[in-house]
């Protein structure tokens, strides 16, 4: 599909003009939360979903020892406390609640635990997200309300891990309903607010509340009903006429008229683990060559975008490091930083000087946010410097796929990631990871910094790992990053106890109907 700059931008203006006033539907009286998805999942299982909007169906669904809150703090959920950790930072003792159910009536215990993380472990299970707690040696139970993590080295990032990519089940389940059960239809496995009811396909989810749910008063609703909404137009339909009562990813355009429409509310955060780049393959021409790479990112003005086109949902950086956070790296974000006549000094330097082309494949349904528009400023500020880009859309799962399997030359999609600071690069840029093949690029100094960096929690000896990271991920410059994405969400006034997070796409336990 071809694309210029001009029919996207009057395609979002006739989608977004005239839903700020359309007729408001009545809400329904019997406490059902709608929420608008722009993504259909693959999945419903904890241990292999990759879709970050379905994280908001499935962590209603299932939970695990610790959460995040809203801030981006990491609290106990069935853990009724942080862990012990000793002294080597290799043991990791839980305490548990004793008042939890799964949704099958079964009582939860530390056997549960155990057997859920080994069930992940377990290399023939092929977990999409082994890789990231593959340092865990063994679980031992100490008691029914206590269990022991050893690591086989220190990790600092695990806890971080658990609630998006790991979930607590029953004892004996996978064998019960099988995977294709965990995967579509995961009734009485979970222990969250929200019991599986039914999912259509392309249509939606139906959760309905634990009535027996540890939190006592909690949930507020009776059901969840989450609608799959690919079409940003329609999404934003849906929220003006009561169709839904929270919607993701407003169109950036969109999101800043909503912010003074009547009766809607909006907020919007910056994912420390959102980051957005594109997903270069330096083992395939054009980015084999590294000048070549240098030129591609400082072509790009990304405060340009972020402020044009985002309209600020994004904080932009040539780093993989967020500019609020403690270990930004400014000197090594100038040197790949948007800068024209540098730009085109490492084109003349590279082996593609003769007017250089390569193709970009961008999400065709919005992921987090709409990235065609900025996609098509961007192969503008490309051709200013003498490279031709040109654009395709495709499918999430489908440049999912190509990624995964390094097929593709460039790809364009925010990866949301729990807020460790290493975790998308340690998933791209190490081997035998889940994105390993769509950079293409290993190098075992940056694997042995990683290593350090696993050591340390206190920011004084964190950051200055973190920030040699990233002067080596400069001077070889494997992807092209773009910044952090703000995490957005629209919803009406008869909502309450919502708000933007920095860890999921909508939490919606704790959300209360007027």
């Amino acid at each position: 599909m071809s694309l210029n700059r001009r029919t996207l931008f009057q395609a979002g203006a006739a989608a977004g003009l005239g839903l700020l006033s359309a007729p408001r539907w009545a809400v329904a009286a019997d406490k059902t939360l709608t929420v608008a998805l722009p993504n259909n999942p693959s999945t419903l299982d904890p241990i292999q979903i990759s879709n970050h909007d379905a994280m908001a169906i499935t962590n209603t669904v299932f939970e695990n020892l610790l959460e995040t809150s809203l801030d981006g703090e990491l609290v106990p959920c069935l853990a009724r406390a942080m862990p012990t950790i000793s002294d080597d930072a290799l043991r990791f003792t839980f305490d548990l609640r004793d008042d939890v159910q799964f949704h099958n009536g079964a009582k939860f215990s530390a056997e549960d635990v155990k057997y859920s993380y080994e069930y992940m472990l377990d290399p023939k299970n092929r977990s999409l997200r082994r890789s990231l707690f593959s340092p865990i040696e063994r679980i031992e139970v100490e008691s029914p309300t206590r269990v022991t993590f050893l690591l086989k080295h220190p990790y600092r990032p695990w806890l971080q891990y658990m609630q998006k990519f790991m979930a607590v089940f029953p004892k004996g389940s996978r064998e019960a309903i099988g995977d294709d059960g965990f995967k579509s239809a995961p009734v009485g496995v979970g222990t969250g607010p929200g019991a599986f009811v039914e999912w259509q396909p392309d249509t939606q989810i139906v959760l309905q509340r634990n009535a027996n749910y540890w939190r006592r008063g909690t949930p507020a609703w009776d059901r969840v009903v989450a609608k799959i909404v690919p079409e940003d137009s329609t999404r934003l339909a849906y929220l003006m006429t009561g169709q839904s009562q929270i919607i993701s990813a407003p169109p950036p355009r969109d999101f800043e008229r909503l912010k003074t429409a009547p009766g809607i509310k909006t907020g919007s955060t910056v994912a420390l683990g959102g980051m957005w780049f594109m997903q270069i393959n330096s083992k395939r021409a054009p980015f084999d060559d590294v000048n070549f790479r240098k030129a591609v990112s400082c072509a790009i003005d990304r405060k340009a975008i972020a402020r044009d086109v985002l309209y600020g949902l994004l904080d932009a950086t040539a780093t993989p490091a967020p500019t609020a956070t403690s270990y930004y790296n400014s000197k090594a974000n100038a040197q790949i930083d948007y800068n024209p006549e540098r730009a085109r000094s490492f084109l003349a330097q590279s082996k593609y000087a003769g007017r250089p082309e390569f193709e970009l494949l961008v999400p065709s349904i919005p992921y987090l946010f709409d990235a065609k528009d900025s996609a098509v400023v961007m192969q503008s500020q490309l051709a200013a410097v003498g490279i031709t880009m040109k654009i395709t859309l495709m499918e999430q799962p489908q440049i999912l796929t190509r990624a995964q399997a390094g097929t593709q030359v460039a790809s364009l999609m925010p990866l949301m990631a729990p807020a460790d600071p290493t975790f998308i690069i340690q998933i791209c840029y190490t081997a035998n990871q889940g994105m390993s093949r769509s950079s293409g690029y290993t190098n075992p100094a940056l694997d042995a910094l990683i290593q350090e960096s696993y050591r340390y929690t206190d920011s004084a000896r964190l950051d200055p790992v973190l920030m040699r990271i990233q002067d080596l991920l400069v001077e070889d410059c494997p992807g092209i990053w773009l910044g952090f994405v703000g995490v957005a969400n629209a919803w009406r006034d008869e909502v309450r106890g919502f708000k933007p997070n920095s860890g999921l796409s909508m939490a919606l336990r704790d959300v209360t109907l007027a």
